[in-house]
């Protein structure tokens, strides 16, 4: 069997520094995209998406027939669980961050607000995005990959 491997950079070990909630969710903003994990027939699943961060809470749009849009329609109460990613790590320092957003999803339902993310959120898909799907954050984690200083990544 032959693996595909390519040149790995030369880096020195890195830190990880804990991002606070605020922190992390202005690095989530600042980026368009990232994965949205559910359950799929119980297993977790993750899809790349597109997203706008808007009063405290990750909108994506989505479709009619998308596994996210008839699982949050199915949710009841508060919502369904979801886990949402973002991050930005060079390739070739492996310098960045990352930030994980776990929380409750509900479609959008209000003709306003779907009106107004049609207009704040474009997909990168060529299809018909009819739905929207809010996350409220509960738990916000994000780290920072910094380079270590000497030996025992002290910095």
């Amino acid at each position: 069997m032959k693996v595909n491997s390519f040149p790995s950079p030369a880096v020195g070990p890195r830190r990880s520094v804990a991002l606070d909630d605020c922190e992390a969710l202005r690095l989530l903003g600042s980026v368009s995209l990232g994965r949205i994990v559910f359950t799929r027939q119980a297993l977790p699943t993750v899809r790349p998406v597109n997203h706008v961060l808007d009063d405290g809470g990750i909108v994506i749009r989505t479709h009619e027939g998308s596994a996210l849009t008839s699982h949050t329609r199915h949710g009841e109460g508060s919502g369904v669980v979801v886990a949402y990613e973002a991050d930005a790590i060079d390739p070739a320092t492996h310098l960045g961050w990352s930030v994980v957003v776990t929380g409750y999803a509900r479609l959008v339902t209000d003709p306003r607000e779907l009106a107004r993310y049609r207009a704040l959120l474009h997909p990168w898909v060529e299809r018909t995005m009819d739905y929207a799907v809010r996350i409220r954050p509960d738990l916000v984690t994000g780290i920072r990959l910094t380079a270590a200083d000497g030996p025992a990544g002290r910095a």
